[in-house]
C-alpha cells in the first residue's frame, strides 16, 4: 500500500489531520510532518517494531539520532536530567530550531540510548509538531528524513516517492529549507555546539 498524502497547514492545522496523524501513531505507522526546520520521521516512542523500521530507513545516513519532541519544558525531567544550566537556556530559547541532547532517565526504552545513555530532546516552534504531541499524549519520537549520507530530503512529493512503501502519512506543508536544527551537547559540564544549524548560536550564551 502507497503512502497517504494530506496537504496541511502550518499555522492553523486541521484538527481532523492532527487526529489522523496521531492515530496512525497510535497504531505503530510512521508519520512524516514538518517542524519548524525539516520535516520530521514520527513514531510513538513505545512502538518497538516502529523504531527498528525507522532505523532501517536511516540506516545509510551518519544522522541516525532519534529526538523525542515535547510540547514544553513541562515534562522534561521524565525522560532526560536537566542541568541547571541547561534549564535555564533551554527557557530562554524554547520553542525554537534546537536539538537538546541530555542525560537520559531509566524511563527511556533501552532500544534508543546512545552508548553515553543520552536522548535528543526538541520542543519545535511548529504548530504541527506541537499539536500532534498532544493529540498523541506522549512524546513523538522523531528523526530526519534522510537523503542519503549528509542530506535531508524537504520535498513532501519525493519522500512519498522514495519511503511509499515505508512510511503511512505525510503531513505536506510544502517544500522547506534543508537547514535542520542546531544540536546542542547539554550531557556536560557546559554546552558544546555539535551542529549548527537553524537555532541562532549567540542565544545559548547570553
Amino acid at each position: 500500500m502507497s503512502v497517504e498524502i494530506q496537504e496541511i497547514f502550518l499555522e492553523h492545522p486541521q484538527k481532523r489531520l492532527i487526529q489522523k496523524a496521531a492515530e496512525v501513531l497510535r497504531q505503530g505507522g510512521i508519520v512524516v510532518y514538518p517542524t519548524d526546520t525539516i520535516y520530521g520521521l514520527g513514531i510513538d516512542l513505545f512502538k518497538k517494531k516502529a523504531i527498528e523500521k525507522v532505523l532501517r530507513i536511516k540506516k545509510e545516513s551518519r544522522h541516525k539520532m532519534l529526538s523525542f519532541i515535547l510540547p514544553d519544558l513541562k515534562e522534561i525531567a521524565e525522560w532526560a536530567i536537566v542541568p541547571d544550566y541547561a534549564y535555564r537556556i533551554m527557557r530562554r530559547v524554547v520553542p525554537g530550531p534546537y536539538t537538546f541532547i541530555l542525560r537520559a532517565t531509566k524511563k527511556v526504552p533501552k532500544l534508543l540510548l546512545s552508548n553515553q545513555k543520552t536522548v535528543g530532546v526538541r520542543i519545535p516552534d511548529s504548530e504541527v509538531a506541537i499539536e500532534l504531541v498532544r493529540e498523541l499524549g506522549r512524546p513523538i519520537l522523531s528523526t530526519s528524513v534522510p537523503q542519503g549520507t549528509d542530506g535531508f530530503y524537504t520535498d513532501p512529493q519525493e519522500i512519498a516517492e522514495c519511503f511509499q512503501n515505508e512510511i503511512d502519512l505525510i503531513l505536506d506543508a510544502g517544500v522547506m529549507v534543508n537547514k535542520p536544527s542546531t544540536i546542542v551537547d547539554f550531557s556536560k559540564p557546559e554546552p558544546e555546539i555539535l551542529r549548527h544549524g537553524s537555532g541562532d548560536i549567540d542565544a545559548l550564551y547570553y
